[in-house]
């Protein structure tokens, strides 16, 4: 707990069998209240790993069903065990559980109900070994959706977010994408709601083990991310109604 709020960490897996006990080390378990792993049909002894390192909730699904239901079925849990503040990290060790308190801390004192931790605020992305193409890909991006969103963040691409109780309960991402545009979606819909932002510089670490999608998979990505906003500002403009908006 942290001034009376349940804290619960999520982590979506896919392989992440050789990095899942250094993201476990860094957990600060004097705040945080208990953790939730959801294995995405990995091929690898993630799920196994997970159970050994008693992790309180280890939840497999079936077969692969992508980026963002893994999410989904992470946030469903994390409401349904009561929690106050979800923070959700990536078990491949990119970003530091090191910054969790500060994260918890600016949502349990009311200052923002969603903080993102930022790749791009000072010089941690190229420092970390961001490929180059990602980088402009990343700022590229941002730019325009910052402009058809109307809005200012670093970045929208981080995967590293901590969110109030509240907010999770106030936007439709059972509606979203089951691939990794999810994350646009779901910052697409808590700008929407009203919900106010904060972002913390967060360094990161790109290495063999940490995961990425290749460059194929960025195009599509981004085709995907430009579709969001252009929806975004549609639904604003009253121009359509697009259900993940409810």
């Amino acid at each position: 707990m942290y001034l009376d709020k349940k804290v619960v960490v999520v982590l979506p897996a896919y392989n992440a069998e050789k990095t899942l006990t250094q993201t476990w080390e860094e957990i600060p378990f004097d705040i945080v209240d208990e953790l939730i792993l959801c294995d995405d049909a990995s091929r690898d002894g993630t799920f196994e790993l997970a159970q050994k390192l008693g992790i309180h909730h280890v939840i497999r699904h079936p077969s692969n069903m992508g980026y963002g239901a893994n999410q989904k079925t992470l946030y469903d849990k994390a409401l349904e065990i009561g929690a106050d503040i979800v923070i959700m990290l990536h078990p491949d060790y990119q970003y530091t559980p090191k910054l969790i308190p500060s994260m918890v801390n600016i949502i349990a004192q009311g200052l923002f109900p969603v903080v993102l931790g930022s790749r791009i605020l000072g010089k941690g992305a190229l420092a970390g070994g961001m490929p180059y193409y990602k980088y402009v890909f990343n700022r590229f991006l941002t730019l325009t959706q910052n402009f058809l969103i109307r809005y200012k963040l670093s970045e929208y691409h981080t995967g590293y977010r901590a969110f109030d109780r509240q907010v999770l309960e106030s936007i439709a991402y059972r509606k979203n994408s089951n691939d990794f545009v999810f994350d646009n979606q779901m910052l697409s819909q808590i700008i929407y709601k009203g919900f106010h932002i904060a972002e913390i510089t967060c360094p990161t670490k790109y290495f063999e083990e940490a995961s990425s999608i290749n460059f194929r998979r960025s195009t599509v990505y981004g085709l995907g991310v430009l579709k969001v906003s252009v929806t975004h500002l549609m639904n604003k403009l009253g121009w359509i109604r697009s259900d993940i908006y409810q």
